[in-house]
Formats: structure tokens, sequence, C-alpha cells
């Protein structure tokens, strides 16, 4: 099993230039999930851009609360508190600033991206990274966000097939698409500094700047696709996404529909 250069928080500050992002940055051996520990230090009064790393999960979990695969010495888990002045129906909107953040740090390595609504990151039609968003509201405004991020970097084809079966398949890693080692700690200072910089572009230009870049790097849209939410799934055409995030799908009868939290497979 390949095991790469340690974390280090003096590594990644090095290189690490952000206004509001990692202004506290802690650093853990294996927790059971990075989004789990973030929240209950938001909790506690942790202050906006706080980030927990951790070199391992023990229950990493993404959307739909799914397992993610979280080896230690291989990847990237990350998570990073926000604090903004939001409503809840924005909390989708705002969570694409880490998928464009993390599309953006993948380009800089030298491959070409593609974001899958939500927040699932491909390359070569592959999922190489995942975001899950939670968030803690009261009187219709939003306390916290905490955006969650982890990311394939070195981790080996047979460690995923033998994991996760035949969602393996489905799944890389950027070492496998590069063909070299992706330093972990340069990777994570690159993608906090441009989580930073799209937190910036939402406080100055609002969800309108976000939505704009977002949808130029999506892909679903006018892909056949299958949708499940819930027990139910249903197949039909996507369209776009709305201007709170949501996915506009309109089925084969004609009837167009919303899709808020559902998963969706590519038919074509």
């Amino acid at each position: 099993m390949i095991v790469t250069e340690a974390l280090s928080t003096d590594r990644i500050r090095q290189v690490l230039t952000a206004e509001t992002v990692a202004g506290h940055l802690y650093l853990f051996g294996e927790v059971p999930s990075t989004n789990s520990l973030l929240d209950k230090l938001a909790k506690a009064g942790a202050r906006e851009g706080t980030v927990v790393l951790a070199d391992a999960q023990s229950a990493g979990r993404g959307r739909l609360g799914k397992v993610w695969f979280s080896p230690a010495g291989v990847n990237l888990y990350v998570s990073v508190l926000f604090r903004p002045l939001i409503m809840p129906s924005a909390v989708t909107v705002f969570s694409f600033i880490a998928s464009l953040a993390l599309a953006d740090a993948i380009q800089d390595e030298g491959l070409e991206p593609a974001i899958k609504w939500p927040n699932d990151i491909l390359v070569g039609a592959k999922k190489v990274a995942g975001i899950v968003a939670q968030s803690a509201a009261s009187d219709e405004r939003v306390d916290f966000v905490i955006l969650g991020t982890a990311v394939n970097l070195n981790v080996e084809r047979e460690a995923l097939k033998s994991a996760l079966g035949r969602a393996g398949q489905s799944a890389a890693s950027l070492r496998e698409a590069m063909a070299r080692e992706i330093d972990r700690n340069a990777f994570a200072a690159r993608f906090l500094t441009l989580l930073d910089d799209w937190f910036q572009m939402y406080r100055a230009g609002g969800a309108g700047v976000i939505l704009r870049a977002w949808r130029h790097r999506d892909i679903t849209p006018g892909r056949r696709i299958q949708v499940r939410e819930g027990p139910h799934d249903f197949d039909g055409r996507a369209i776009g996404v709305n201007t709170e995030g949501d996915l506009v799908v309109e089925e084969s009868n004609g009837r167009v529909r919303r899709v808020v939290t559902g998963e969706i497979r590519f038919l074509d």
C-alpha cells in the first residue's frame, strides 16, 4: 500500500494564502469524521474559517450518509467552518464554492475536472472527490455551514475496488490519472487558498457569481439520468440547476420536477 509524505500544518501554512480560511488549522491522525469533529467545535463557538484535517477517517460519510472510504496516509480529508449571513435556502449554492475550489485545484495539477450535480468531482468520467455540506440554523438564519471534502489523491485502484465493490469501478485517484504521486500538503494548501478565494467572491458578488462559474463546469445538463429520492426513482433528462442550486429534471412524460436531495446516475 502506498503511503505518502505525512501531512503537516507547517508545510501547509508555508504556501497557504487566505484571508478567512485556516485562521485556526487542526490536524489529527484518525477521527470518526472531520465534519462531525468540526460540528462539535462550531457548536462550542469556533471561529469562521476553522479547518479540521485528518490523516484517516473511521466513519467518513458522503451525501445521503454513504460511506466514504478513508484510508490513512494517502488522501485528503478536510472540513472548513463558515458563518455566512445567509438563509437556509441559500446553503446549497453556498456549498458550490467548495466544488469550484476543488475543481480549480485539480486543474492546477494538469487535469480536466468536471462537476456532477450537486458536488461530485469527476476526472475522465470517474469520481475522484466529493463534498458534503451540513449546516445549523435558528430563526431562519444560518448559524454555520461546514463544507467537508474528501479527495482521492494517492489511493490505489485495488484498494478502492476492495473497499467499495462495484462502486469502486466508478472511482479513481489523481495519482492514477497523473501517473505520479500527488503532494498532499501542497494540494491541501492550494485547495484551502482557492476555497478562500471563492468565499471572498461569494461575499463580494453573491450567489449569482458562484452559480455562473459553477454552471460552466457542470456536466449534468442535457444528460439522461436516473434520480433516486429515498426509496423511489425515476428517469428523465437534466435541464440544469435553478437559482437555489436544485436540479431541474424533465421526465419522459414532459413533467418537470425539482430535485433537492436526490442521488443521480448518468444513463448516457
